[in-house]
């Protein structure tokens, strides 16, 4: 049997699998976490790139940087989850080139969540020659590279897949990252592990290596003597935060281990990747903002003032 008719075979059995057990009502909680985070990242862009303060700070970049990949991604995800809820064919190569796009924007936002440990650390260990190390043209060229190393492992993926399989002209009733990975024959299984698992092992060491050091440079500072200080809370806060980012990535890498597995039950499959999916990989995305604007008071001021701004605006307007 062809790769493509495993495929398309698959997928029809996936989509029937979503009728039977009605996990379209996901859709329900995926559409109200994305749009509240939707209208909530918009707005602190607007503030961070509204300031000339905020935009020259490299904290505020990375910041930016996250919630834009954070969008991306919802916007991915809430498009495929629509579609699949439908039961909409979509083209194979739509769905490949949908599934690099996702992959890239929840990388980037992973290693773009790293920096923002690493720079952090940078500005405690380094102050006074901070701005020289990570000045805005830097962080710019560091946030450009970011977003090209997220993207060159899944689109050489597309372009493996395209030439192994050939053209595959057929429409596919459900589009998912696992089904297109999946799907990858055994000798690349071994890259998809390894990318995923270096990279995460690679993040973790780093923001484990930067806290510690930020404790230890900071320790004889007082700083962690209330149980309730900002340094505990900031730390605690960030600590969830990240978890909250691994986590998905750690649960995807167990569904494309499952995969492999025929003695799986595809409805465990579904379950697994539609949870993780339309919750999981959400919940991040929709803490990150709020976090960003009340922890950041420089974003809370602005954003105070742009609205004072707008509404003596009105008033002037409206008088």
């Amino acid at each position: 049997m062809t790769s493509s008719v495993l495929i398309s075979n698959f997928t029809q059995e996936w989509a029937e699998s979503l009728r039977r057990w009605h996990l379209g009502f996901f859709f329900i909680p995926t559409t109200v976490i994305t749009l509240a985070t939707l209208l909530a990242n918009p707005v602190l862009l607007t503030c961070i790139f509204l300031s000339r303060a905020l935009r020259r700070e490299t904290r505020y970049l990375l910041v930016a940087n996250t919630l834009t990949a954070d969008m991306l991604f919802l916007i991915l995800n809430l498009a495929t989850v629509v579609c699949n809820t439908v039961g909409a064919q979509i083209p194979w190569i739509v769905c490949e080139l949908v599934t690099a796009v996702t992959v890239t924007a929840y990388c980037c936002a992973i290693l773009t969540v790293t920096l923002m440990v690493i720079d952090t650390y940078a500005a405690v260990r380094w102050p006074l020659h901070y701005h020289d190390i990570l000045p805005p043209a830097r962080t710019h060229r560091i946030l450009v590279g970011v977003w090209v190393l997220a993207a060159v492992y899944p689109f050489t993926l597309v372009i493996i897949m395209e030439v192994e399989r050939g053209n595959i002209l057929e429409k596919m009733p459900a589009c998912l990252v696992l089904i297109s990975l999946g799907f990858i024959q055994v000798q690349n299984i071994a890259g998809i592990y390894i990318f995923f698992f270096v990279t995460a092992l690679i993040c973790t060491i780093l923001i484990f290596y930067c806290y510690i050091r930020l404790y230890m440079v900071t320790r004889t500072q007082g700083i962690w003597k209330s149980r309730f200080s900002r340094a505990r809370v900031t730390l605690l806060a960030h600590g969830v935060l990240l978890l909250l980012y691994f986590a998905p990535g750690f649960v995807f890498t167990l569904e494309l281990f499952l995969f492999q597995k025929d003695n799986i039950s595809l409805d465990v499959h579904v379950w697994l990747s539609t949870v993780n999916m339309c919750v999981f990989m959400l919940i991040p995305r929709a803490f990150a903002p709020y976090l960003y604007g009340l922890r950041y008071r420089e974003i809370s001021d602005t954003l105070e003032q742009l609205l004072h701004r707008h509404r003596r605006l009105s008033q002037t307007t409206a008088s």
